[in-house]
């Protein structure tokens, strides 16, 4: 018993327990089982280089089990890892495309890495592809040809066009499209009393004009949810017409004021000018006689 635990004997079994524990942390022969068992087949050295390419040979076993067990024949461990490092999210990827084949969805492997590396979430687009998904817009204020404001609230009813997701425009832009779509159809209706009676012709119309081309989505339906009247826009510029009209005939009427007093300004300078040669003349007349007198040149009656 004391040859047995002795100090060499103690070191070999540290060396072999070490050698076991590096072994094993660098060969996952544990996955490599569960791989087996799964029906998956994978090279048990090229999990050990996955390591070295830093790669977790786990998440790849893990996906590749995921993928065959839902009928994904095509994934590959190279793809697995290709997309690994390219810093995508293969877990979101594996479930999406889980996702879009059992509900008969056009999406293969390359294009669903494409979405996750252009930093979009596909798992997401893929349950918005399968349960459409509502767009709210916000208000929208719009003037009919009679002056009168209308404020409308619109909800746009769209699912994910998996195949313009990459490069598609997103929410805000069919939210801009669809406002001003309802602008215009509002702004061509000859009273606001056809709005209220029939919203749903603005649908329609606004529907037509095929908003969703160049986006990330598909619009299915847009419906007018509420329409409140705001302000009478045509009597308001009626009046501000009126009051402008008003300013102008005031300034108009005083112009002519000013000039009727200038006139009559000027006439009375004139009037004093006559009357100071009246009174200059009639100081002249003492000064002629007295003079004529002196002369001698008067007249006799």
């Amino acid at each position: 018993m004391e040859e047995f635990i002795s100090i060499p004997n103690i070191i070999t079994i540290g060396v072999i327990l070490a050698g076991l524990w590096i072994f094993f942390l660098i060969i996952p022969v544990n996955l490599w089982i569960t791989a087996i068992f799964s029906g998956v087949r994978i090279n048990l050295i090229d999990m050990v280089f996955m390591r070295f390419r830093k790669v977790p040979p786990g998440l790849i076993v893990r996906s590749l089990i995921l993928a065959y067990k839902a009928g994904l024949k095509d994934i590959t461990t190279e793809l697995l890892e290709t997309h690994y490092l390219a810093q995508g999210n293969l877990e979101k990827v594996i479930k999406a495309l889980i996702v879009a084949d059992k509900a008969n969805l056009n999406l293969n492997f390359q294009q669903a890495t494409a979405i996750d590396l252009a930093g979009r979430d596909v798992l997401q687009a893929v349950h918005v592809s399968v349960t459409p998904y509502i767009i709210i817009v916000p208000s929208i204020t719009a003037v009919s040809v009679d002056g009168i404001q209308l404020i409308a609230e619109a909800r746009v009813t769209v699912r994910t066009n998996l195949q313009q997701l990459v490069g598609g425009a997103g929410e805000e832009t069919i939210q801009a499209r669809v406002g001003q779509g309802i602008i215009s159809r509002i702004g061509a209706t000859k009273s606001y009393l056809e709005v209220l009676e029939k919203p749903e012709e603005i649908s329609k119309t606004v529907l037509a004009n095929g908003l969703d081309a160049g986006t990330a989505f598909e619009i299915l339906s847009i419906d007018i949810a509420d329409i409140n009247i705001g302000h009478n826009i045509g009597a308001k510029l009626q009046i501000d017409q009126a009051q402008a009209d008003l300013n102008v005939a005031k300034a108009k009427a005083e112009e002519r004021r000013a000039m009727a007093v200038a006139a009559e300004q000027e006439m009375l300078a004139k009037v004093q000018e006559a009357r100071a040669l009246v009174v200059q003349a009639e100081a002249e007349i003492p000064l002629a006689m007295s003079g004529a007198f002196r002369k001698g040149q008067y007249y006799k009656r």
